[in-house]
């Protein structure tokens, strides 16, 4: 499992729009935005990773004016971590990614006045980004940027689900990867504040993983941020799988 989740991290940065290739890893780079989120590198599962890999890698990084960090699942790459801390590198987090199959998927019952549907234009992708963002406590403002990044996230094969109330405001949403091997990461579940504690979240979660699930995605995968977003997510289906570090250097 721990390999499948890793060879889709690949996949994903390897799809940015100018990915970068160094030794054993894969840059995911985006000339729109310098967000060290979406910039950031990982290991091919089961390489080898040299002292001189990682001098080489940080190199790349400097070249495309983005901040060296990484994230990976730990078992795939069981040395690098001590290469990273010896280069200077700082670990920033440690997640524990859950998985979803088709036969654990649990679906909520539906909730009064909520419809969950995906974006289908610009003002309505804008609307879910601009949810997203107020949700994780920033500008809830979307870039044009922002939103042609959701769109090509669409058009390769990746969800997208808001969630509008009866009024048309959009109370949050979420989306997923393009699926690469029947694998697919799902992310950014995000839920305003005045709709929170209504079980949106775990409605949102159920909906965009059912939707992989519908193309034929055999394994859906995230992680938790806190204990609350885990129990929704282990609600919905969701169980604890791997380990995953993020590790960055100033």
């Amino acid at each position: 499992m721990d390999a499948r989740i890793q060879q889709s991290v690949v996949a994903n940065l390897s799809n940015r729009p100018a990915p970068v290739e160094v030794g054993p890893f894969v840059i995911g780079t985006d000339p729109t935005t310098s967000s060290p989120h979406i910039n950031y590198a990982t290991p091919r599962p089961g390489a080898t990773v040299t002292a001189g890999d990682v001098a080489a890698l940080v190199t790349a990084f400097r070249a495309a004016g983005r901040k060296p960090r990484l994230e990976y699942v730990t078992s795939c790459a069981p040395d690098l971590e001590t290469l990273l801390t010896d280069a200077g590198f700082v670990v920033e987090a440690r997640h524990t990614y859950l998985v979803c199959a088709p036969g654990t998927l649990r679906t909520p019952p539906a909730l009064d006045h909520i419809r969950l549907y995906e974006p289908a234009t610009d003002p309505e992708r804008a609307a879910l980004i601009g949810a997203q963002h107020e949700a994780f406590g920033g500008n809830p403002v979307a870039s044009e940027a922002d939103v042609a990044r959701l769109l090509r996230q669409q058009g390769a094969g990746g969800v997208a689900v808001m969630a509008v109330t009866d009024d048309g405001t959009c109370a949050g949403g979420g989306g997923a990867a393009p699926p690469a091997d029947g694998v697919s990461e799902v992310a950014g579940i995000a839920v305003r504040t005045p709709h929170r504690r209504q079980g949106l979240a775990g409605a949102i979660t159920a909906d965009i993983t059912r939707r992989l699930f519908d193309v034929g995605v055999e394994i859906a995968w995230l992680e938790a941020s806190g204990e609350d977003s885990w129990r929704v997510y282990e609600r919905a289906g969701y169980r604890p799988a791997g380990r995953r570090l993020y590790i960055g250097l100033d």
